[in-house]
Parts: structure tokens; sequence; C-alpha cells
């Protein structure tokens, strides 16, 4: 790589701050409460809101969204949980804090996503919940989903992390979940630093989450804080501590104004993408399902048998162009951490991870560099 192409070089993503998230934090610090307050039930209000749920309670990240998503819905020791290996670690972790087993399911090949017959497929006497994720913010099935488990009595978690401003069956997407989560990492698109949501359809759900992130006190710190006399606190059983501050709470209510722009901006230059790779064999790019569309938080482009380089072979090439692209979604079933588990055979998993890789894209790329990396999709057909 060039000195021009290392000082031009093209990030995988960036996430879109400005100035109204610079105002909206100061503002908290002049206010001097920095803790979970009056910003953090303002997030928690506009978020349900804006994706059509009725409770949304605010937490440190998604991973703990979903270990309390476990938590209210039951999920404890000896139970099964089916997940996708197709995604981040920390879906398969989570059923380990609670005391169940994770087990792996294959996903649909153009999706990435977990469907009723892979999940069928897994599911044991055992099986007492599934987390079914939203992979890349392309958005699954979840009427479909929940059609097959519901009778079964089986609950499932949506595992929206990726999946702000992606719809489903005309909705957003979550809006038919009983239990959804979402992370604000800077890698997603609406972001806080960390942060996450846990957002539900019960009002029972979501009062034992709001207690649980505050170690399960009997008062919340906003109650302690309001009283010039402090009113006596419980702890009814062991909680935890997975509080948002109103510093993250500041940036996510700004965000959230800006999310239906974001997700504009990054349709219409994967829009680009998807004509350019048209033109040019063994190369297929992810896109919206029959029933939704995708916010395009990770715009991953499978690399097929019949191109001349292979995943690897096309990540240097893209570097060598001052481009840098990511592996696509890991397997956790080749992990240590869970390799030692049982499961059956995951040919489509197997096959995304190995061939797929994630292409640049962020709401302030601008054409010149879009360009630049179509350009170098096509050079790859010759070097």
């Amino acid at each position: 790589m060039s000195l021009e192409q290392e000082l031009t070089r093209i990030n995988v993503m960036q996430p879109w701050l400005g100035e109204e998230e610079v105002a909206a934090v100061s503002e908290v610090l002049r206010s001097g409460w920095v803790a979970q307050g009056p910003r953090v039930a303002a997030f928690e209000t506009a978020f349900a809101e804006a994706h059509g749920v009725a409770h949304a309670v605010a937490l440190s990240n998604c991973t703990t969204a979903l270990h309390l998503a476990l938590v209210v819905a039951g999920v404890g020791p000896g139970d099964e949980v089916v997940v996708p290996s197709f995604s981040f670690v920390a879906t398969a972790n989570a059923p380990t804090y609670v005391g169940a087993t994770p087990v792996f399911a294959d996903v649909d090949p153009d999706t990435g996503n977990l469907t009723p017959a892979t999940i069928a497929t897994a599911v044991t006497p055992r099986t007492r919940a599934v987390i079914a994720v939203d992979q890349g913010g392309v958005p699954l099935d979840l009427l479909a989903i929940r059609a097959w488990c519901d009778p079964l009595g089986i609950t499932v978690v949506e595992d929206a992390a990726c999946a702000a401003g992606s719809t489903a069956h005309g909705r957003p997407v979550g809006a038919g979940a009983e239990l959804a989560t979402w992370s604000f990492h800077p890698r997603k698109l609406l972001t806080t630093g960390e942060g996450g949501m846990l957002t539900t359809s019960r009002a029972d759900w979501a009062a034992r989450a709001r207690r649980l992130r505050e170690h399960a006190m009997s008062v919340s710190a906003a109650e302690r804080h309001a009283s010039v006399l402090a009113p006596p606190e419980s702890f009814d059983e062991v909680g935890f501590n997975y509080r948002m501050t109103d510093l993250q709470a500041a940036v996510g209510l700004v965000q959230l104004r800006r999310l239906p722009e974001m997700v504009a901006r990054r349709r219409e230059l994967a829009a680009r993408y998807a004509e350019a790779v048209t033109v040019l064999p063994g190369m297929r790019l992810v896109g919206d399902p029959a029933w939704g569309t995708t916010n395009f938080q990770s715009c991953w482009l499978e690399v097929l048998p019949d191109h001349p380089l292979d995943r690897e072979q096309m990540m240097e090439h893209l570097a060598a162009a001052g481009i840098s692209a990511r592996r696509g979604i890991m397997a956790a079933h080749r992990q240590p951490a869970h390799g030692e588990r049982g499961h059956a055979p995951l040919p489509v998993t197997e096959r995304l991870t190995d061939r797929t890789l994630v292409l640049p894209l962020f709401h302030q790329m601008s054409d010149a560099e879009h360009q630049r990396v179509c350009d170098a999709l096509g050079t790859a057909w010759r070097p």
C-alpha cells in the first residue's frame, strides 16, 4: 500500500457524530446528573415510540440485555436455548450466564438468519427459548418463527443488535417481539459509545428488568435522588449493575433523530454496490428479504467458488488499494469457548463464515470513496 493510500484509507465503518451530540453531552455535564437519570428515561420513551414497542429498558450493552431477557423469561439451569452459530459470540454466551445450554442451529443461505426449518432441527424437549438474530441488520421473519415457536411454549428473543432502522412486514424490527435486544456499540448505526436496550411487550418483564439492572433495589436511583429523605431500599433477589448513564442517553437521543437519514444513505450506497456486483460474476451481495428492508449495518459480500480470488485473497486485494474490509460473521461453534459442544452439521454457517467479507459502508462515505471500492471489486477480475 502506497503512502497516498495509507493517508486516504477507507475504513469499514465510521460512526456519524457531530456537534449536536457534543452539545447534548455538555448539557448533561452542566446539569450535574451524569448517571442513570432523566435522559435515560427520555431515551427509553423515544426509542419505544420509534420502534413501535410497549416498553424499553436502557442497559449497559446488548450482551447484558440478552442476559436479562433470558432471566425475565425464566430460562435457567437444565434448559436449552437454540441460537445461531453464525453470530457474534455474545449470542451463544448469554444462555450460559443463566446456566442454560446453547444449541446451535444453521441459518438461511441468503439472509444468514434462523428460520423455522433450521430451528426445528435443533429443538428438543429441553428447549425453553430461541435467540434469533437479525444478522447484519437483515430482518428475520419473526412472524414465521413465532408462529412455529409460540404453540410449543418456546420464548423467542429477537437479537436486534444490528437492526435499528430495519423493517419487517411493514413495521420496525422488534415491533412484533415479546422480547428484543439492541446494541449501541460504535459499529452499529445508532451509537452511544457502549450501551444497549431491552424491549418487551410485557409490563411485568420490563419492571423486573428495571429492578435487576440496579442491583434489584426496590427503590430506584431516580426515586432516591428525588427525595430529601430517601426511602429505605431492600434487595429481594440478586441483581446486576447494568445501567446506562445520562451521558450515553443524551447521545442516543440525538442519534435516534439521525437514524432515518442514516438508513436512507446506507441503502443508497448499498444499492450502488449491488449495481456494481451484478455485472461481476462470482460475487453475491446481501440484500432485502421478501418480508422487509435492511439498514445495511453490515454490507456483506459472498465470494463464490467461481471467483478467481477466495475471500482472503479478496481482502488482500482490497487492502492493497487502501480499502479496509472485514471477514464476515464468525461461527461461534468453532471458537474454543463453545467448540466442545455437540451440534448438528452447520454447512451453511461454515460456508458463509469462510466466504463472506464486510465492505466499507458508513453515512459520511463520499461518492469518490464508494467508487474506489467498486473499482477495486472490478479489478479483482483484471489483476
